[in-house]
């Protein structure tokens, strides 16, 4: 992501703040209103506003402080704010998101859709005319004061050293903040600015005090610094503070400000020329033996009560405490970090070869120092992987808004539960999960969750649940999308796909693969076409979408009572902990994840395809058999246990080559179409080996069950 353009910055702001406020208007919707929610729909809005304001952003400034008056009104108690004005606002949220839309499309001076706007504004319109009040007229003109009696603002602004470099220019906040109001002084700070030699013309040194004479209320003045609200310290006191409003504020500063000064002038308490005239006073020839402090310089002459004095020298020894403990955020580009860990990839298989090549000279030194590269490179690893994992809240946080649209539209009552948003998988694979959970929670929402009079003749409660539920298990994520529907009728979905051509009608299939018929395109169980359902588009795009991701999908549903669909995905598509094992020359690569021991063959009892493993039978696989290698059995053959979800399987192989750091390739397209592989990697030989799909060869080793290992055709080893 590029955060050069302040328009690219914006509109990554106005998502969030728009996440917020859809989130906060449903709440009010389904709950009813509070103060709290009220207030976080005001914020988003208000804040938007004041960014899209300072980037000349006319459209969205315009409709949105209409939008605001009916929020400053519900705020104020004057309007009630029930749940038809909430679906109002709603889709204020949504033409809000077209706006911004047209700004990332470089388009922001084109209203998209002028007919919904005018339909909005006229409803927004119409709850302040009842309220016997009109849009103020600043809406038309695209820049909003509060109403009220002018009053002066202290505003300290410490921009971040990269602020030119985030293409922001900090004039241009000033230059806004004069349609608010006056500014009757500006003070320039430059006591962070280094020696000559030193300086860099693309990084901002000076920090601002300036005293601005407005009507804008606290809120408006930290919406006109939205856009750098996460690259400066804003500051904003009022000439009216007390004591206690100066200590309040002191306490909720962050501890990075080291000197007394520097926290007073940052809270708006003194001005720099105060702060310059005690400094004067301190360094100047007093008489007293030790020189006083400059918190006393200030208390005497009255410039700051002893009691914010006070406070600010407790903050001052908080940072001292703490400064080693400071933790900073940063903004990366998502393409820059997506090379970081190519290289690391490369990294990670030069050292692997330059392992092996220190192994192979058998010089004591080497071998050791390359050990500790090694160890080291393994870190590194780790840590780049763990920048690219993000919660699947995420994704999570997008569906109270389909849920509640898309049950109003069939007139059905759901509540949708969330759980395990905290969950953490690559960024990659969260962008990619988006649309496969659009198509099951909307296909639970249209076929699994019943009307409400069906509900109430089952004896189920009128409003269906809906459940979201993510958690590790195994070296993987798994997300499951629950309702306590009506479930899967078994004899119904048969009885579809013989209609349809899809299985051959004297076919005998069990529950499972019954359910799993509706994974096959082209199949629906839908009477009639809607918007939502019956065009036999739909199931089968989320199962090749799981796949792409090197996930599986199953279904567990007992009709009448619900449906489970699981989705289960590997953590990242990068770098994996892998388990080398050969056959004959040829060296495969299982996820290290999936491995639960590995057993000598020649001391387990077995029948044909099934191995008894302490008193429990195991289906296993030889590798030789299912990819038709030439080379003879070794003598000492092992089979290496794996599972994945709830089952196991076991691998024969000839020899155990251990553990290694696998960087996941993908397969050419002629490799493509085998189901018992899911990628590649380059060994540190320069070698090519093949990563094992294992729940693909899960599911062959069930299926066949004894015959697992039993001659097949030629051909068929890699394509069935």
């Amino acid at each position: 992501m590029e955060f050069g353009n302040p328009s690219v910055v914006f509109v990554q702001e106005a998502r969030d703040l728009l996440a917020g406020m859809e989130a906060a208007l449903l709440e009010i919707e389904a709950e009813g209103a509070n103060a709290d929610r009220i207030n976080a729909t005001f914020r988003a809005a208000h804040t938007i506003k004041g960014a899209a304001g300072l980037l000349g952003l006319e459209l969205l400034v315009s409709f949105t402080q209409v939008l605001e008056s009916v929020l400053d009104r519900a705020r104020n108690g004057s309007l009630v704010l029930e749940a038809e004005l909430a679906a109002t606002l709603l889709r204020c949220s949504d033409y809000m998101g077209l706006l911004v839309n047209a700004v990332e499309a470089g388009t922001g001076a084109h209203d998209p859709e002028p007919a919904i706007r005018s339909e909005l504004i006229s409803l927004l319109e119409r709850n302040l005319k009842a309220l016997g009040q009109g849009v103020p007229g600043a809406a038309a003109a695209g820049i909003a004061r509060s109403a009220g009696t002018s009053q002066h603002w202290h505003i300290s602004v410490r921009f971040a050293p990269t602020i030119l470099k985030s293409g922001m220019d900090p004039i241009a906040f000033f230059v806004h903040l004069r349609t608010l109001g006056q500014i009757v002084y500006l003070h320039t700070i430059s006591d962070g600015l280094p020696p000559l030699d030193l300086l860099d013309a693309e990084l901002c040194y000076l920090g601002f005090e300036l005293g601005l004479e407005s009507t804008a209320s606290r809120e408006t003045l930290e919406g006109a610094f939205a856009l750098v609200r996460d690259d400066a310290k804003i500051r904003i006191l009022s000439s009216h503070a007390s004591p206690t409003d100066y200590i309040a504020l002191i306490e909720s500063m962050p501890e990075s400000h080291q000197r007394l000064g520097e926290i007073l002038l940052a809270i708006g308490a003194l001005t720099r020329a105060q702060l310059d005239a005690a400094l004067a006073v301190q360094a100047g020839d007093t008489g007293a033996a030790v020189k006083p402090r400059l918190g006393e310089v200030l208390v005497e002459q009255r410039v700051v009560p002893a009691a914010v004095v006070s406070a600010a020298l407790g903050k001052q020894k908080q940072a001292e405490d703490k400064r080693h403990a400071e933790q900073r955020v940063v903004k990366v580009d998502a393409a820059k970090l997506d090379q970081l860990i190519n290289w690391v990839g490369e990294l990670v298989i030069a050292s692997e070869g330059a392992r092996i090549s220190a192994n192979r000279a058998t010089q004591r030194d080497v071998v050791d120092a390359m050990s500790r590269v090694t160890d080291l490179v393994e870190h590194i690893r780790d840590r780049a992987l763990d920048l690219r994992m993000v919660p699947i809240g995420e994704v999570f946080q997008r569906f109270p808004r389909v849920v509640r649209d898309v049950s109003k539209e069939l007139g059905k009552q759901i509540e949708l539960v969330i759980s395990g948003a905290d969950a953490e998988l690559d960024k990659s694979m969260v962008d990619k999960l988006v649309d496969p959970l659009l198509h099951i929670v909307r296909n639970a929402i249209d076929h699994g969750i019943e009307p409400v009079p069906e509900r109430l003749a089952r004896g189920k409660p009128a409003q269906g649940q809906l459940r979201l539920h993510a958690f590790h298990e195994s070296g993987c994520i798994v997300i499951e999308v629950s309702d306590d529907g009506r479930g899967l009728h078994g004899e119904r979905i048969l009885a579809k796909a013989v209609e349809r051509g899809l299985v051959a009608p004297n076919a005998v299939l069990s529950e499972s693969e019954i359910q799993q018929l509706i994974f096959l395109p082209g199949f629906s169980t839908a009477d009639a076409v809607t918007n939502l359902s019956g065009r036999g588009v739909g199931m089968d795009v989320v199962k090749r979408s799981v796949e792409r991701m090197r996930g599986e999908i199953e279904i567990e549903s007992n009709y009448g009572a619900g449906t489970v669909f699981r989705i289960r995905l590997p953590l990242t598509l990068a770098i994996i902990d892998g388990f080398q094992v050969a056959v004959g020359k040829t060296v495969f690569v299982i996820p290290l994840d999936t491995v639960i021991e590995c057993v000598d063959l020649r001391t387990a009892s077995r029948t044909q395809g099934v191995l008894n493993l302490r008193d429990e039978p195991l289906p296993y696989l030889r590798l030789r058999d299912l990819f038709k290698l030439d080379a003879p059995p070794a003598v000492r053959e092992s089979i290496v246990v794996v599972a994945y979800g709830h089952q196991r399987i076991g691998l024969v192989v000839d020899r155990l080559l251990g553990d290694f750091q696998a960087v996941i390739k993908p397969l050419g397209q002629l490799f493509r179409g085998i189901p018992a592989v899911s990628s590649s990697t380059i060994l540190g030989d320069g070698s090519v080996a093949l990563i094992l799909d294992i729940p693909n060869l899960m599911a062959r080793a069930h299926a066949r069950g004894p015959d697992a290992n039993a001659p097949r055709p030629a051909g068929e080893a890699l394509h069935n």
